[in-house]
């Protein structure tokens, strides 16, 4: 291959359904329905899903999520505000750009340490999305 030319390994269809079907089995188990959103390292929508009972806004935000994980090269939500609270201006700022959530729910998806993916997960409170989006994580991991 080339030297301008890059190889990226991506999440398959096959892979975010795993993640996907982990993630609802989470969901399901704590009794939280959620929207479960998987992208590939663009943060280009891959599958995505819709619990029976979970709010119809949280599917935008769930994407949102994952979008927001595969931006910043797979730092998962639940970082970003630690990471900007003591920045005033950076903190005023950033989150009025379009499609960055900065509260939990949003994890990377990695394979032998690459990169993959990322998986957003919105309809629960944070710490529920959260755990909801590592269990779908961990299925692809396994």
């Amino acid at each position: 291959m080339s030297e301008s030319v890059t190889s990226v390994p991506t999440v398959t269809y096959a892979g975010a359904s795993l993640v996907l079907e982990a993630s609802i089995a989470q969901a399901t188990s704590i009794g939280v329905p959620v929207n479960v959103a998987v992208a590939d390292p663009g943060g280009n929508l891959v599958a995505f899903a819709r619990m029976d009972g979970a709010a119809l806004l949280s599917g935008s935000i769930a994407q949102d999520k994952a979008y927001t994980v595969a931006a910043f090269l797979g730092i998962p939500t639940h970082q970003w505000f630690g990471m900007i609270e003591g920045e005033p201006a950076l903190r005023e700022g950033i989150v009025h750009r379009d499609r960055l959530v900065v509260f939990g729910g949003g994890v990377p998806l990695r394979v032998d340490g690459a990169l993959v993916g990322a998986v957003g997960v919105s309809g629960g409170s944070a710490e529920q999305d959260r755990e909801i989006a590592e269990a779908g994580a961990a299925a692809l991991s396994a």
